[in-house]
């Protein structure tokens, strides 16, 4: 759509703030009011509306997309998002590491190992690694503590959560990013591991240079939604 507004500011709202476009409050894409919990991330919101120049893009606006999801999606579902997010603990990327080559299986034993055993020790929850692609189960005990662990989140937490866990294919990490263990330059590092090192070998093509590119900016869009949520 085209910009309809010129002045974007930030007011006291619903007992936190809300981001206003000529002095009209804005809503969440299915009508709720955009009550945002601190005024850091209501500013950096009203920043992305102000950056906009004749039309507006959604996609360039991407902590108003995590907090819409958050208003919208996260909140009234609550209990699925948990379960949604929580399910990735029994297929965690970390925990399924390459048969071949041997250089690729070191790397990834040397990069992803510390974040199990810091899993273990922030949650209690030990999860074993295996080589290959067979489904390696994982302790009960160590799904129901990963479990308890989303849920403690509120819903701004827990929808930055969920966008970390979706796109790195592993709870750990997101968990990690979560508790500030790990950044998203990291987590994105940690992530493309595989990826990157066929890379090194054969080189990236246009498309994934774009994929990837877009996977560490919404990582990065999920870090800040953490930060300034608590700011």
């Amino acid at each position: 759509m085209k910009r309809f507004y010129k002045n974007v500011d930030v007011v006291p709202a619903g007992g936190g703030f809300g981001v206003t476009l000529d002095g009209k409050p804005i809503k969440s894409p299915a009508k709720a009011d955009f009550t945002l919990p601190s005024q850091a991330l209501a500013e950096a919101i009203a920043a992305e509306w102000d950056a906009q120049a004749d039309e507006v893009v959604p996609s360039t606006m991407p902590l108003m997309q995590l907090a819409a999801t958050a208003i919208d999606k996260v909140a009234p579902n609550r209990e699925v998002i948990i379960d949604t997010v929580a399910s990735y603990g029994g297929t965690d990327l970390l925990c399924y590491r390459a048969e071949a080559p041997a250089a690729l299986a070191a790397r990834q034993a040397a990069a992803w190992q510390p974040l199990l055993d810091w899993a273990m020790t922030a949650h209690d929850a030990p999860l074993a690694a295996t080589s290959g692609i067979v489904h390696q189960a994982q302790p009960e005990s160590s799904l129901a503590a990963l479990r308890a662990a989303v849920a403690a989140q509120d819903d701004w937490r827990l929808t930055a959560l969920h966008q970390a866990t979706a796109l790195t294919g592993s709870l750990v990490l997101g968990l990690a990013l979560l508790a500030g263990r790990i950044d998203a330059d990291e987590a994105f590092e940690l992530a493309e591991l595989d990826a990157s090192f066929q890379i090194e070998r054969w080189g990236e093509d246009a498309e994934a240079t774009a994929r990837r590119a877009a996977l560490r900016a919404e990582l990065q869009a999920a870090a800040r939604l953490i930060q300034l949520a608590a700011a």
